[in-house]
């Protein structure tokens, strides 16, 4: 498994993430190729090796060359995605960053997505910016991103909507359940392009994780601040030990006078809250009362919205969290052709070794009840399929 690192010492925006990835090995030929898949026209890329504080960096720029809409509505965006040639798992990703994006500024405007205009991010470069990243990250192989802190600056912006402090508000809002800081000088340095697609791509925020370095490489910020270098550093690698590490938040709350029927309903919404597990455990209350206690997995980022859920759709009146640590294999995941379709299946291995192979149950369940054959036949297929795949 692979992961990208994101050290956000001087913030974080969309051309800084592409300048770092072309620095850490992504090749500029095959970023300009996958983005002419998008039917986007008038624009030029460039990318340029320059300096920040004596540090060597790559800075890209997206350059206009024909007049743009500069307004684009979530679905003329969609739109634009779907008619696109890129592989469908990055056409999904950028819908779902969109999606994200106008759930957000819809809120802070008091209105729906439907009607919310994308001024900055609806620009061409920042469209540019969303799908090269998931390009980029695809062609590196990456299979999990991670962040440090972010350093988001300070002082005021100017923008369509006025003279704003900074965090602009679109920014602090997307930043929601992310650590932040400000420390150095009075500029922006989160964009509201780099806010969203870190808030969706990263999956924790902490520590440089435990790893062996495999590349490394620096985007340039387009202001050139004497404080410190204006730069992101990515850091790309595999697990170094035999099994992966990591920590996460555990929230546990017991309950004895809540209708069993709406449990279901409150696992639904944690896990599309981005709950890593949530189950239920028979317990003894207190007075003798038959209870149940509810436990919650999650990342350190999604604690807040875990605990919201269960306040608003729960009885308690109270919950325990803590942080734990946690040993997992390496998991990749690979496709595998049956009788009925393709399924993805997760493979898992511990010091080089395969240990584990388990198709995925929603493609298992899908094909099983489109083509009208037994769910475990389906999934004994996909298993052996896996399997011959591997040992060739």
């Amino acid at each position: 498994m692979r992961s990208l690192y994101f050290d956000c010492f001087s913030g974080i925006s969309g051309d800084m993430i592409i300048g770092s990835l072309l620095d850490a090995g992504l090749e500029f030929q095959e970023l300009r190729e996958g983005l002419l898949l998008l039917p986007l026209k008038g624009y030029d890329l460039r990318a340029e090796k320059t300096m920040r504080r004596h540090l060597g960096a790559t800075s890209f720029f997206v350059d206009v060359s024909e007049p743009q809409s500069e307004d684009r509505r979530l679905h003329q965006i969609v739109e634009l995605l779907e008619a696109s040639k890129l592989p469908d798992k990055i056409v999904e990703k950028a819908k779902k960053i969109f999606a994200f994006l106008a759930d957000t500024e819809a809120a802070i405007h008091a209105t729906t997505p439907e009607n919310i205009h994308f001024h900055e991010v609806g620009a061409v470069d920042s469209i540019v910016d969303v799908v090269g990243t998931l390009i980029g990250l695809d062609k590196l192989g990456i299979d999990e991103v991670h962040s440090s802190p972010v350093n988001v600056g300070g002082g005021f912006v100017e923008c369509k909507h006025g003279v704003l402090p900074v965090p602009a508000p679109a920014t602090l809002k997307l930043l929601e359940g992310v650590p932040i800081y400000s420390r150095g000088p009075e500029a922006e340095l989160v964009t509201p392009t780099g806010a969203v697609l870190l808030r969706t791509l990263a999956k924790s925020f902490g520590r440089l994780p435990p790893q062996k370095v495999l590349f490394h490489g620096y985007g340039a910020g387009k202001a050139d601040f004497s404080e410190w270098p204006n730069l992101l550093r990515v850091v790309i690698g595999e697990p170094a030990e035999a099994y992966l590490s990591d920590d996460i938040t555990v929230i546990n709350t017991s309950i004895d006078d809540m209708n069993p029927e709406n449990f279901e309903y409150l696992l639904e919404l944690l896990f599309e809250q981005g709950a890593l597990d949530a189950y239920l455990t028979p317990i003894q209350a207190k007075k003798t009362r038959p209870g149940t206690l509810l436990t919650v997995l999650c990342e350190h980022a999604a604690t807040a919205a875990m605990v919201s859920i269960l306040f608003s759709e729960s009885t308690t009146f109270g919950v325990r969290y803590h942080r734990e640590a946690r040993l997992k294999l390496v998991r990749t995941i690979i496709e595998v052709a049956t009788d009925w379709g393709e399924v993805g299946v997760k493979v898992g291995t511990g010091g080089g070794d395969l240990l584990t192979v388990s198709p995925e149950f929603e493609d298992c369940r899908r094909i099983a009840r489109a083509s009208k054959v037994p769910l475990k036949r389906v999934y004994d297929a996909a298993r052996d399929a896996a399997m011959r795949k591997l040992e060739e």
